[in-house]
This record gives C-alpha cells, sequence and structure tokens, in this order.
C-alpha cells in the first residue's frame, strides 16, 4: 500500500513539474506565483524551480526573484496571433467536458504573452465551468480522437435528424474530423462499414453510446482521401456524402453586396455586377440524399429580404413557401392580439 501511495505521490509531482515547464517556457514567473497556480507551498515551488526544472533568475518583482527556463521558445507576433485565433474558435466550438482536452486549451493559452494569455486562461476556466453538465459528449470525442488515431474503429447509434425517428447502429472508420464553419459544431467522416458501405459525415453531438471496437490499426485511410476534395462543395459539412451538388443562383441587394464582395463563403463567384448595385452569384453546393441543397437555405434565409433566390426552382420554390408561413404565422398572431385588445 504504501508504494502505490509513493507511485500515485510521484505522478502528482510529475505532473506538476510539467504545469510548471509549460508556465516557465512562456513567462517568468517568482516562487510564490508558481506555488499559487500549482496549489502548492511556496518552498515546493522554489525547489522545483531550482532544483528539479533548474530554471534561472532573470529578474524581480519587488524583493521577489523571477524565475524562467533558459530555453524558453518565445512566440512570435504573428505566431501568438494564431495561437490566440485558434483558442477562441476552441472556445466557442468544445463539443463537451474532457479533462484532457481543457488541459490541452490551457497549455496553449500559457504560450501566449501578456495581456493575451491572462485573458485565454479565464476563458479555458469559464469553458470548464459551463461544459461540466455535457461529459458525454466530452467522453464521445475522447474516443472518436483515440479511435482517429489509433486507426480503431467505433460503433455507435445515431439518430439522424427528420429520419425514422430509431437509432441507428453505425460502425465507422473514422478518417478526419472538421469543424463546420456554419455553427462551429464538430462532425466525424469517414467510411460507414455497417449499413452504408460508403463515406459519411456524423454530428458528435448526435453520436451516442461511442465505443471502440476491434484493434487498432484495423484499417488504412486511403491515400487518395483528401478532406478539401469531400467538403469542397460543402456549405456546412454534407460535402460529398450527400447527393449531387447544384448551382444555386441569388440575387443579393445593394445593401448585402458589400458583404458578399468581402469574401469567405466557398465556391461563390461573381456572375454579374448590377446596375443598382446589387450582385448576382452562382453558388456550387453540395445537397443532402434528396438531392437539396439544405444547408444552404438557412443561410439564404439569413439574409432576410436582401436576398432572392433565382435558381433552382426547387429551392426558389422552397423559400418562397417558407417565406409566407413567416408572414401566414405572423398575421395570425397579430390578430390573436387584436381580439384580446378588443375584448
Amino acid at each position: 500500500m504504501g508504494q502505490i501511495r509513493r507511485e500515485s505521490a510521484d505522478y502528482r509531482k510529475a505532473l506538476r513539474l510539467v504545469e510548471a515547464r509549460d508556465l516557465l517556457a512562456a513567462r517568468p514567473y517568482t516562487a510564490y506565483e508558481l506555488a499559487q497556480v500549482l496549489g502548492v507551498h511556496k518552498r515546493t515551488a522554489l525547489r522545483y524551480l531550482l532544483e528539479d526544472l533548474q530554471a534561472v533568475e532573470v529578474g524581480r518583482v519587488g524583493r521577489s526573484p523571477q524565475y524562467q527556463l533558459l530555453q524558453s521558445h518565445e512566440l512570435s507576433p504573428v505566431e501568438a496571433l494564431v495561437t490566440h485565433s485558434a483558442l477562441r474558435m476552441l472556445y466557442h466550438h468544445t463539443p463537451g467536458y474532457e479533462p484532457t482536452y481543457l488541459s490541452a486549451l490551457k497549455k496553449l493559452a500559457r504560450r501566449l504573452p501578456s495581456p493575451a494569455q491572462e485573458l485565454a486562461l479565464k476563458s479555458t476556466e469559464d469553458l470548464e465551468r459551463r461544459t461540466l453538465q455535457r461529459r458525454d459528449e466530452g467522453q464521445a470525442m475522447a474516443v472518436v480522437a483515440e479511435a482517429w488515431f489509433k486507426r480503431q474503429r467505433i460503433e455507435f447509434d445515431y439518430l439522424k435528424p427528420g429520419g425514422s425517428g430509431r437509432p441507428r447502429k453505425n460502425l465507422l472508420e473514422v478518417y478526419f474530423l472538421e469543424v463546420a464553419r456554419t455553427n462551429l459544431g464538430m462532425y466525424v467522416i469517414g467510411l460507414e462499414r455497417g449499413y452504408h458501405q460508403a463515406l459519411r459525415t456524423y454530428k458528435l453531438s448526435r453520436m451516442r453510446r461511442v465505443r471502440a471496437v476491434g484493434e487498432p490499426g484495423a484499417y488504412t485511410i486511403p491515400p487518395d482521401f483528401d478532406p478539401r476534395h469531400y467538403l469542397s462543395n460543402a456549405w456546412g459539412v454534407v460535402g460529398s456524402s450527400g447527393g449531387v451538388p447544384v448551382e444555386v443562383r441569388l440575387r443579393f441587394r445593394p445593401e448585402a453586396a458589400y458583404r458578399i464582395l468581402e469574401g469567405g463563403y466557398p465556391n461563390l463567384r461573381i456572375a454579374s455586377r448590377l446596375p443598382d448595385g446589387g450582385l448576382e452569384v452562382c453558388i456550387t453546393v453540395g445537397t443532402n440524399n434528396d438531392n437539396f441543397p439544405l444547408e444552404l437555405l438557412s443561410w439564404v434565409q439569413s439574409w432576410g429580404p436582401r436576398v432572392e433566390v433565382l435558381e433552382p426552382a426547387r429551392l426558389r420554390q422552397r423559400w418562397l413557401s417558407e417565406a409566407r408561413q413567416v408572414l401566414e404565422e405572423y398575421a395570425r398572431g397579430f390578430e390573436g392580439m387584436k381580439g384580446k385588445v378588443g375584448s
């Protein structure tokens, strides 16, 4: 029993030393500051600094010496900005609570210079609090990540929106993980070996009872698989896993044209500039299993009256139909309010 306790204490110390090393790689610390972060006594932190990590004194805060590692690699301003931007995206899309994931975010945050470092650490602490209730999703992410790197198949239940209402079991060889540009959700792309026998895309938050099956190294990702090609027609992440890509033609009013001209929209080209300052654009976009560009529809609707769907006819009809439904719902609600006021 004593041996087990000793090994446990050594393991905790090793973790603290790794954390201290990451901290000191980013900026100098006094023994007191380091002790506060690591949750140890000041004398223990000083021993870590001088004996274990062999940090050197690089300055003082009042009468307290500051220490840093000799081989600290400071990020350039551009590298720091890239790291900051990646952390902000990860902060917004984190699927759920997973301790290792959060630890990795903290390590990245500690590489940043001030004031970005302090603000990034506050964000990761907030992230930890607000994801505590989503442990299942975090555990699913951990299983998927490990299976991807080990080339191990996963099995899970998946409830497709608008489907039969019953979850279907899937057996997947993970090829790629993608963060959708539209909703910042994490999606898993791979070869489904059970029902579909084809490349499919699954939203991580909809995957249930995710578990690794079989042995590591059970499959090889084909050398001709390229996520850029697979997702080339994706507006969200449907990509090539749905139906046949279609070309969509839209007309934007002048007040929306500048946003379109700023760019950032995949597979969009300007077909013509209109005399009033508006634009006609063409977008090649992927479709779902019914050959309908469902992912694009919500983006089109977000522009309100500043856009008109010209082609294809099926999309224009759906766009107009849903716009009329909104108007009818508003009219019914308005009439109901009038009736209440009149009574």
